[in-house]
């Protein structure tokens, strides 16, 4: 590294620029900004730890709920930075803001801490679990609740009346952590000690591989890598399985091997930005299990494309309710200001738990510039939840779960009496199996297997699922305990209780920080009238069975099919009020089938009419919907298998390649199958398809966007950004003209070859006989003029992609 003195002025200014354009440029695309004129006081942030004063004045009308440090304070920083930098005779020195430095920035998992907890879940003595404790409760103040503290009773509850460990542990899961971002091993590993305690763990959303959906068998598998092996009985499956903008691997049979299903909106250590996984993290296992190309960089976009709304939201909560019955759904909303809004909403879209993720933490696979000055704590997030729920009536509609940093039972008290009844356990847990916080889980060179995919590197993961289930146990106790000083007998009685906390003073460890801030709306109690309902009472208004009318009358009349595999043959009218039509029926056909389905066409229904949203939502093999008529967006979300046929009414003159005949965002997230639709059909057509095969004869802009995997035909125009994010698959496109839009820069278009040729003609064909689409008539009829006017879309960012096979709807 050069000495600070000896920059050439020119190229110090120009790496200046450069660092601050590339800074702001992820800024503005985290907040979905396009244009420096939009950014520009849009005020698209919240403050944390300023003094009003100087809010008011320079940041006039942006949410600051806390207060906090002054220009006093502001100064003695900066001009202590500008020391530094001057009086330095070398390179700058590290400040450790990423990695832990001796004389650094304080991190609350410092070498201190976490080698402490590999001491404590090893010997699994109680001495040694609160030398843990000391070293985290006594480091500098670092997070909201580190400034809070608790109102001891007069009378402390017996420690034998205060519930038991286990009933404390069945309110703990841990915290969304994928099978790529982690190793199989430590996937595994934490999926097991959380299933012994009768707790959940969380899939993430990268996929899981089908054979841990059961208990193991009596024959010890031995399929991992670490010392450690599942034993007979042991279940590695992740009992909460996400939903999220991914759609990585989430099939008919991966949703109902669940008990809860949490749909992602978003993360909470970086919100803005999906999940992340770098290429060389997508090995041909985490590609199989993701449906996508090795070696290629996957990400989550940002938003949910099928969720632009509350409205939006509750559709997907009823197609995952239709699924899977059975299943809690949850929805993972961001800590930060107006989140309580959210909140309501989402409680009023029927779903049955809230999830209000932190700043803390991280993905095991995010790039470090994705981690700071991201995200609000958790505690403020939460406190909004619980007053807006509370105050709006909802509160026992939905229970209330929080994550980010969760370290000991202290954190795990202090969120009950802001009002939260469930508690997820991230980055923890990980320590728990031998993480030493390297830092290094994006480069794929974790030194001790745990968020790594190098062989070599697995091996080496030192944990098993007893240090986790360690860990979990020793909270367990201590919240106990410290319900005991709280007078309390059970966890349910401390939550929303905030009239039980207090702001730490600066001689109890609150320190300098302790005296800037302003807790007052923080733990504000909620209004009287609402005392009673500041906790979840598990109700939850069913759907009317109107909402779920033809589905569940499919279900009801495929009975046969689904328990013998005998063919049925079923014909019905439709309307735009009939939702997630084949979706229940789906479920069962997945899960009695272990995801293979049925024989193609086992379950042929013929339906007339306007078929409303998710028409064909988690279809699996074995079930063919044929519409006749049109259908409104998500048509065959998340399907992977089974057929979808639109085709036009009967009487219909119209040229179906110039009209629409279904809606936006279809397939998306689709993992088999095939769609053919004669017509043109909305935005987003295939978006994150990684596997179905569809032809359609137009469609709007963003087609094919994210796709991992599958075929999409498009038989006409396109609209523009075709192709975006593209990472696997192949589209073929008819440009009758040349003046089709220009596909995205991620994708390059190209001619057919041979091969290319073929299976277009076989999709074609099918799709003519299937819709008796006079437009595929006509481009038969002409063929070799046909296959000269189709380009060929394949994504740039993969070097080489296998030929497409024609495997899917039964061919």
């Amino acid at each position: 590294r050069a000495r600070v003195h000896d920059l050439d002025p020119a190229v110090a200014v120009g790496r200046y620029l450069q660092t601050a354009e590339d800074g702001f440029l992820k800024i503005m695309a985290k907040l979905g900004v396009c244009a420096v004129a939009s950014y520009q006081g849009a005020q698209l942030f919240e403050v944390l730890g300023l003094d009003p004063e100087l809010v008011e004045r320079h940041f006039t009308g942006t949410p600051s709920r806390v207060g906090g440090t002054g220009w006093e304070r502001i100064t003695r920083d900066v001009l202590q930075r500008h020391r530094d930098a001057w009086e330095t005779e070398g390179a700058f020195a590290d400040r450790g803001l990423f990695r832990f430095r001796k004389d650094g920035e304080h991190h609350a998992l410092h070498p201190g801490v976490f080698t402490s907890l590999h001491k404590a879940v090893r010997s699994s003595r109680p001495e040694d679990f609160r030398e843990y404790q000391r070293r985290v409760e006594e480091t500098p103040p670092t997070s909201l609740r580190d400034l809070l503290t608790w109102k001891r009773a007069d009378r402390p509850a017996p420690i034998e009346e205060v519930e038991p460990v286990a009933s404390v542990l069945r309110r703990f899961c841990t915290a969304a952590m994928s099978h790529g971002a982690l190793s199989r091993e430590a996937h595994e590993a934490v999926a097991v000690a959380v299933n012994r305690l009768g707790g959940r763990s969380n899939s993430g959303e990268g996929g899981e591989a089908a054979e841990r959906f059961q208990p193991y068998a009596s024959e010890a598998p031995g399929r991992l890598l670490s010392r450690w092996q599942p034993a007979p009985g042991d279940w590695g499956n992740s009992a909460i399985k996400q939903v999220a903008s991914g759609r990585f691997g989430v099939t008919a049979h991966y949703l109902r091997s669940a008990r809860e299903l949490e749909i992602k909106i978003a993360q909470g250590s970086k919100p803005g930005e999906g999940g992340q996984i770098p290429g060389n993290k997508v090995t041909e296992e985490i590609a199989g299990l993701r449906h996508a190309v090795p070696g290629v960089s996957l990400i989550s976009p940002p938003p949910h494309h099928d969720i632009y709304s509350i409205e939006d939201l509750a559709q997907l909560i009823f197609d995952l309710k239709r699924v899977h019955p059975q299943a809690r759904v949850g929805v993972k909303l961001v800590s930060g200001y107006g989140v309580g809004t959210i909140a309501a909403g989402v409680a009023k879209a029927h779903a049955d738990y809230v999830h209000i993720a932190g700043d803390s933490g991280g993905t095991g696979a995010s790039p470090l510039s994705s981690i700071r000055h991201a995200g609000m704590p958790w505690e403020l997030g939460l406190a909004e939840a619980q007053q807006v729920l509370t105050q709006c009536g909802l509160r026992g509609r939905v229970t209330l779960r929080v994550d980010g940093g969760f370290k000991t039972g202290r954190d795990v008290v202090i969120a009950a009496l802001l009002g939260a009844e469930e508690f997820g356990f991230g980055t923890v847990p990980l320590i728990a199996l031998g993480c030493i916080m390297a830092r290094q889980c994006h480069l794929n060179t974790c030194p001790v297997g745990i968020a790594t995919q190098d062989p070599e590197l697995r091996r080496k993961m030192p944990g098993t699922p007893d240090q986790v289930m360690a860990f979990l146990i020793f909270v367990a106790e201590q919240v106990r305990l410290i319900l005991s000083e709280l007078g309390l007998c059970r966890l349910e009685e401390a939550v929303g209780r905030t009239d039980l906390l207090r702001p730490r003073a600066a001689g109890e460890g609150g320190g300098e920080a302790a005296e800037a801030l302003d807790f007052s709306w923080l733990l504000a109690p909620p209004l009287a009238s609402h005392v009673p309902g500041r906790r979840s009472v598990a109700y939850m208004p069913p759907y009317a069975s109107s909402e779920a009318g033809l589905d569940e009358r499919l279900w009801s009349d495929a009975q046969v099919a689904r328990a013998t595999g005998l063919p049925v043959r079923l014909d019905y009218g439709i309307t735009n009020r009939d939702r997630a039509v084949g979706a229940r029926l789906s479920g069962d056909i997945a899960e009695r089938t272990a995801g293979a389905g049925l024989p193609a066409g086992t379950v042929d229904v013929k339906l007339d009419g306007t078929a409303g949203q998710s028409f064909g939502a988690f279809l699996t093999a074995g079930v063919r919907l044929r519409l006749r008529g049109e259908a409104q967006d998500y048509v065959g979300k998340g399907m992977s298998g089974g057929e979808i046929i639109i085709r036009p009414p009967a009487e219909s003159a119209f040229a179906s390649q110039d009209n629409v005949i279904a809606g936006n965002t279809i397939l998306y997230g689709a993992t088999g199958g095939l769609l053919l639709a004669a017509g043109r059909v909305g935005e987003r057509f295939c978006v994150r398809n990684s596997g179905a095969e569809a032809v359609v004869e137009g469609c709007g802009d963003h087609g094919c966007e994210y796709m991992t995997g599958g075929v999409a035909v498009v038989l006409g125009r396109t609209g523009a950004n075709f192709g975006a994010g593209m990472t696997g698959g192949v589209a073929y496109v008819w440009d009758e003209d040349g003046t089709g839009a220009e596909p995205s820069d991620q994708v390059r278009s190209e001619p057919l070859d041979a091969a290319d040729a073929e299976l277009l003609r076989e999709l074609v064909q099918r799709h003519h006989e299937a819709t008796e689409s006079r437009h595929a008539a006509t481009l038969l009829a002409r063929w070799e003029d046909t296959v000269q006017r189709c380009r060929k879309v394949v994504p740039a960012a993969a070097a080489a992609l296998a030929r497409p096979q024609a495997a899917a709807g039964g061919r």
